[in-house]
């Protein structure tokens, strides 16, 4: 893979760009603190402004690396960012890319997410010459899965118990594209 680094991208309704540091209050009331957001994450919602703050600090540090994929989604109409879309694993031995997303609830069944992701589905074959895009959903969030159904993404089975989302073990759902497929 030819690794480029968080690049802006641009679709009909959004702009997909780095997190800045002034977005931290945005994200924070937007999508980090809601507790709908995060059901079924890794991670617990945010308590507190601070949390925020020091994750947004980690993110920027983590731009200079090539290997790191991490956009804002910015609906060109709201003006402001609503979620997240990234690279959760880079797997180069394999040329896989695992993606994984959240947004505002107040922005979901928008059709954002299924735009968002389809963009950088396109980046990552077209661009970065990955070989296979992947995403993981708890089976309970189907709306999840919608999305990666909508993008194309072949449903390849459940593995039990093989993650942990703050609320504890829970099985998960894997989907992938090869480029082949999308080629």
């Amino acid at each position: 893979m030819t690794h480029l680094g968080t690049i802006r991208l641009e679709t009909s309704r959004l702009i997909l760009r780095r997190f800045e540091e002034a977005d931290t209050e945005t994200a924070f009331h937007v999508w980090t603190s809601d507790p709908k957001v995060t059901k079924y994450l890794r991670w617990e919602h945010h308590r507190s402004i601070a949390q925020m703050q020091a994750l947004g600090q980690s993110w920027l540090m983590k731009y200079s690396d090539p290997q790191w994929y991490h956009w804002v989604i910015v609906p060109k109409e709201v003006g402001f960012p609503i979620g997240t879309i990234s690279a959760a694993n880079v797997y180069n031995d394999t040329d896989t890319i695992e993606v994984g997303f959240c947004i505002g609830s107040e922005y979901w069944g928008l059709g954002y997410i299924t735009e968002a992701f389809a963009a950088v589905i396109e980046f990552f074959f077209e661009e970065v010459r990955a070989n296979r895009i992947e995403a993981k959903y708890a089976p309970e969030n189907k709306a999840s899965g919608r999305v990666m159904e909508k993008c194309g993404l072949t449903f390849e089975g459940t593995l039990r118990s093989s993650d942990r989302i703050h609320s504890g073990l829970t099985d998960v759902c894997v989907c992938s594209l090869l480029a082949k497929d999308y080629f």
